[in-house]
């Protein structure tokens, strides 16, 4: 069993009738390729999506869909769900396996977001889903008392694509230059291609996605610099 389950329950604000559905909500691939919490996580994830759309449809009664969109987006992308991880404390807790003990997995965005995840989907097989609901907007309280339809942005990529059309220039076309690292420690070269403009723009990051976005910025700051 975990250690100071107690401590983390209290921290969760939800007491599990099963602690070993909590334990595997903490146990990470790296430990068993058969025990682990992917399982649980694919379904915390499907919850968590449901229970903070539904909150913003309520709260943001005026708000277009494109608004929830992206205000949902902001709320349940990782770097956020690994902010509510480490304000619980869940790195402490987590059980992985030796490799990733070493490299720092406990400190991973990418782990703490995905066991968040795993919590929810335990929490929902465990107590059912209205009391998983009460815990998870307590969570994200504060993030949503926040947040509105004019505070989040669009991503660089949508609103390159949108400056782009509203001009009728071609679409910009995105391509991995390079991949290089092991997982989960890799890092992807992309470039975005202006064919229309005659300009290309590289970019790197730990993701794909995140280097494609870094790519569209670059874009966007100079199509500002140069016509605007």
């Amino acid at each position: 069993m975990i250690e100071h389950r107690e401590r983390l329950e209290k921290a969760l604000g939800y007491r599990f009738s099963d602690g070993e559905r909590l334990e595997l909500a903490l146990t990470h691939r790296s430990v068993s390729r058969r025990h682990n919490n992917e399982r649980l996580e694919f379904l915390g994830d499907a919850q968590l999506s449901q229970i903070i759309s539904t909150e913003l449809f309520h709260r943001f009664t005026d708000a277009a869909e494109g608004q929830l969109t992206r205000m949902r987006a902001s709320l349940v992308r990782g770097q956020t769900l690994a902010e509510v991880a480490r304000e619980l404390g869940l790195g402490e807790y987590l059980i992985l396996g030796g490799g990733e003990l070493k490299s720092g997995g406990h400190r991973r965005d990418s782990i703490l977001a995905d066991t968040l995840e795993a919590l929810i989907g335990a929490m929902v097989i465990d107590g059912g889903e209205d009391a998983c609901r009460e815990v998870v907007l307590s969570w994200f309280e504060a993030r949503l008392a926040a947040i509105s339809p004019q505070s989040v942005r669009k991503d660089a990529k949508t609103r390159l694509q949108e400056w782009l059309q509203a001009r009728k220039y071609e679409l910009p076309v995105y391509g991995v230059l390079s991949i290089s690292g092991q997982a989960p420690k890799q890092s992807f070269e992309v470039e975005c291609e202006l064919s229309g403009l005659k300009k290309t723009f590289r970019a790197s990051g730990p993701s794909r996605r995140r280097a494609e976005q870094q790519a569209a910025e670059q874009a966007l700051e100079w199509l500002e610099q140069t016509y605007e």
